[in-house]
């Protein structure tokens, strides 16, 4: 019996060492190596995903990049028009997709969506975790059905690579990645040895075959994908389900794609027919209001290619204990403490002494810059208590300096406001240049300064 070797490995980031010690050099984590027995000596598991099939490997020989023929794929287009737009316009064939998201958001449920609407295509369904009962009243609830998909209840890789052969399936799902075990590893399945091998069985037969692989994976406490680092290395896409489990809309965001941009994004909503698309979502994104409120602003921000307004809510009190606070969510609590200080210094409005909350409405989590100014008017509002008219929005960064600094793609923010009925829009007067501003029957308003801008809402 030849012997099994043991190494040591880091759950955090995957890093291995020959023995035990506490601080992984690699992250910097304490007390995270384990001990798992490794693949034996004498195995070569990178032919595993090709039964029956001989174990000698042909060395590749270097090219000249001019040898290289390329041919460009045809992509998968799909019938959900968000997935489409994370993937950066279909699927690719022979790639592998990592779809991360907290239990209970809904990965399951989408991933099964997908594979019920592929029609004309042979879908393999893979789960680790559910019968095919339970797979099949899930199904019986979308309203889908299909003969070209195939669920298979399998953990195992070579019985599902067996598998693969007989049905020859255009697209394969695993749901998930960390239920599933080889036979060449003898560690427990989710550990960090038993994830890299089955990935690397998975993405040999599917850069190999062409077919294209969906990968589900759970996430760790901190929300980072569970398992090792080089996980998000190995595949081609990494897209992140998010939203709150008590509210019906959910974020399809990507990290990395190989094949597209990294800053799209898809919004559904859960109903019990499963998970719809939002093609609009700035209509949800904004609150239908009768009244005026002060604090609350809409900005015009960008993700990826789609334009969207949101709505800035903001709460100003004065500070009952002696440090005031400052609580944002959905946009940086750094940037925010920049703003009010901004406020303060250029606009002489006394911040230092109140209470600030500050909420993006939705769920949404904002990183663009053009937010700021609707931040300011939104804070602004809530301390003079004075509401800002329904039909205003705003699309402007602020400098340290109070001056309103102008933003990238402004005409695609002005018509996406014009769209949805507003009649005046607050941007920088440093994005008149070059942009034909009289095509807009909108009210365009430009300024320089953070005052002019105030002067304009307030009076």
């Amino acid at each position: 019996m030849a012997k099994i070797k043991t190494s040591y490995f880091c759950q955090n980031c995957g890093a291995q060492s020959a023995k035990w010690i506490g601080k992984c050099p690699a992250c910097g984590e304490w007390n995270t190596y384990v001990e798992e027995v490794v693949q034996r000596e004498e195995v070569t598991p990178t032919t595993a995903w090709k039964v029956g099939s001989s174990t000698a490997q042909v060395a590749n020989k270097p090219k000249p990049i001019a040898d290289i023929r390329y041919q460009e794929q045809q992509r998968i287009i799909t019938q959900d028009q968000e997935l489409n737009r994370v993937l950066g316009g279909g699927i690719v064939p022979g790639s592998m997709v990592l779809i991360g998201g907290e239990p209970g958001i809904g990965k399951s449920t989408l991933m099964l969506q997908i594979a019920l609407s592929l029609r004309g295509l042979k879908v393999l369904y893979v789960s680790g975790e559910e019968s095919e009962q339970q797979i099949k009243m899930r199904a019986e609830r979308l309203m889908a059905q299909t003969s070209d998909c195939f669920i298979l209840t399998e953990t195992g890789t070579q019985n599902i690579f067996k598998q693969i052969e007989l049905v020859r399936p255009q697209v394969l799902i695993i749901d998930s990645i960390q239920t599933l075990h080889s036979s060449f590893i003898e560690a427990g399945a989710g550990s960090v040895s038993q994830v890299r091998e089955c990935t690397a069985e998975l993405l040999k037969f599917a850069k190999e075959s062409g077919t294209p692989v969906f990968l589900i994976g759970h996430i760790t406490k901190e929300g980072n994908l569970a398992g090792p680092k080089i996980l998000e290395h190995m595949v081609d896409t990494v897209l992140q389900f998010e939203g709150d489990r008590h509210m019906t809309y959910r974020i399809l965001r990507t990290t990395k794609n190989r094949f597209g941009s990294t800053s799209e994004l898809g919004i559904y909503e859960m109903m019990g027919s499963g998970l719809r698309e939002v093609s609009n979502p700035s209509e949800i994104l904004i609150s239908q209001r009768e009244d005026a409120f002060s604090g609350i602003s809409i900005g015009a921000t960008l993700e990826g290619n789609r334009p969207l307004l949101i709505e800035v809510q903001s709460l100003v009190s004065p500070a009952t204990y002696g440090t005031p606070q400052r609580t944002s969510t959905g946009f940086d609590a750094k940037r925010l403490n920049m703003l009010l200080a901004v406020l303060e210094k250029r606009g002489g409005y006394r911040l230092g002494t109140q209470d600030v909350f500050l909420n993006i409405a939705g769920g949404l989590k904002v990183e663009d810059p053009a937010l700021d100014l609707a931040v300011c008017a939104s804070i602004l509002s809530s301390f003079e208590d004075m509401s800002i008219p329904n039909t205003s929005c705003f699309a402007a960064e602020v400098g340290l300096g109070g001056e309103v600094r102008a933003v990238n793609r402004v005409e695609n923010r002005i018509t996406e406001a014009e769209k949805l009925g507003f009649t005046d829009i607050y941007i920088s007067k440093y994005n008149k240049k070059g942009v034909d501003l009289s095509k807009f029957s909108i009210n365009i308003h430009a300024y320089g300064r953070l005052e002019e801008v105030f002067s304009s809402l307030f009076g």
